[in-house]
């Protein structure tokens, strides 16, 4: 991955390309705004399958059509928002895109840097294979808006460990790729749900010291995910 075309003082940015797999479908509409939802697959090295939600507007569009089997390149970032099903509140993650480009041929990429506060205490767990893993809820304050995204990180070995020493208010800086994972949900009747979880998969992180009250997370779910 090569991460050096990212601008240092954005706290949020990502860049993915992969194969469009789903047709465009209508998703919100601010202020006279319209925004569309689509899916991408992107492949990793392993042969892995990742599956990226993506929400794009009208107007970076521009009458541009997008259709399944088209390879895309996106650049924009990895936002969050709640939304409700029935009384519950559930944390969506999507791939906003600022601008893109339809691509003549097969290719992928996947790659976002983070710039944010960690909200709530790192969990370190092992797995049953002794495999070092911890999760970590990271805000990320947008740039101009106010409000901040929610997103869920993952980090391994000793990234893990490392990040395991570290509270809440921390402000750290995640560099990686956006992952999507299905995962088994037992149900009350003894039957089970498959559910798929995203996050970011972490590659490097640095510590960059503790949250101030300049730049303290805005605790705002309410807002819609532009």
């Amino acid at each position: 991955m090569n991460y050096t075309n990212f601008k240092d003082e954005l706290t949020n940015c990502a860049k993915i390309a992969g194969k469009v797999i789903s047709e465009l479908e209508s998703s919100h509409q601010i202020e006279g705004e319209k925004f569309y939802e689509f899916k991408i697959e992107i492949v990793r090295l392993s042969s892995v399958v990742d599956i990226i939600p993506v929400t794009i507007s009208e107007r970076t569009l521009m009458k541009s059509s997008i259709n399944i089997g088209t390879f895309v390149a996106l650049d924009g970032e990895y936002r969050s928002y709640n939304k409700l099903f029935g009384d519950k509140s559930k944390l969506i993650l999507h791939f906003f895109a600022k601008s893109f480009t339809i691509l003549d041929k097969e290719f992928y990429n996947n790659e976002v840097k983070l710039t944010g506060f960690v909200c709530k205490e790192p969990v370190y767990r092992k797995t049953p294979f002794e495999r070092e893993i911890c999760d970590v809820l990271l805000a990320v304050n947008r740039t101009n808006y106010h409000k901040s995204d929610y997103i869920p990180c993952i980090l391994w070995g000793r990234n893990a460990r490392f990040m395991a020493s570290q509270t809440t208010g921390c402000k750290v800086e995640i560099v990686g790729r956006i992952q999507s994972r299905e995962y088994k949900k037992l149900k009350s009747n003894g039957e089970f749900d498959t559910l798929t979880a995203y996050e970011v998969s972490c590659q490097t992180i640095s510590v960059l010291g503790n949250v101030t009250s300049i730049e303290k997370p805005i605790y705002n779910q309410n807002a819609v995910n532009d």
